[in-house]
């Protein structure tokens, strides 16, 4: 229903209203450049969020399994480490050297830590890792490497098909927040 005028009480005509439809009013409101102004602020913030902030990642393989399913999309926070480094059992997206692959491993070794892998078992300064998110066989031993200042001791959840290695802090990219 539309109407061109109002009469009000007196018997006066006040100004002409909008003529606007119902689902025009439903989807834009009453104030237009107020309505548009809040999209276009929505916009900017998810454009900001989503090109500096996170990075939305398809998980492919099942090395991070049960945590992470094959195909699922996750978000990396790229902030995450601005203010400190990462901590033991965070998961992290790290990028493999000389490709545009990210890889999300766990972090189980810090920085001057001396690492081994023994019986399946990571052993972090003689004494063994309590690892309740660790799934599959156990790992292949691994001789004891002295992590340097800037590096951090990784590998998957599912030890089936998982590595470890360690990651230099420069190629962390973000911690996994989905």
């Amino acid at each position: 229903m539309l109407k061109e005028t109002e009469v009000q009480a007196n018997g006066a005509k006040s100004s002409p209203l909008e003529v606007t439809s119902w689902w025009g009013r439903a989807l834009v409101g009453r104030r237009p450049r107020r309505t548009f102004a809040r999209v276009f602020a929505l916009v900017v913030v998810s454009f900001v969020l989503f090109k500096f902030v996170f990075i939305p990642i398809r998980v492919e393989g099942n090395s991070m399994m049960p945590t992470y399913r094959h195909g699922r999309i996750s978000l990396i926070n790229r902030l995450a480490y601005h203010w400190h480094g990462p901590r033991r059992g965070d998961v992290i997206a790290a990028g493999a050297e000389g490709t545009y692959t990210v890889l999300l491993k766990r972090v189980v070794g810090l920085p001057g830590e001396r690492i081994e892998v023994r019986r399946g078992k990571v052993i972090i300064n003689g004494i063994p890792l309590i690892e309740p998110y660790a799934r599959g066989r156990e790992i292949p031993p691994r001789n004891e490497i002295l992590l340097r200042d800037d590096e951090y001791f990784v590998i998957g959840d599912n030890r089936d098909v998982s590595i470890c290695f360690p990651v230099r802090r420069s190629d962390i990219i973000g911690k996994a927040v989905l």
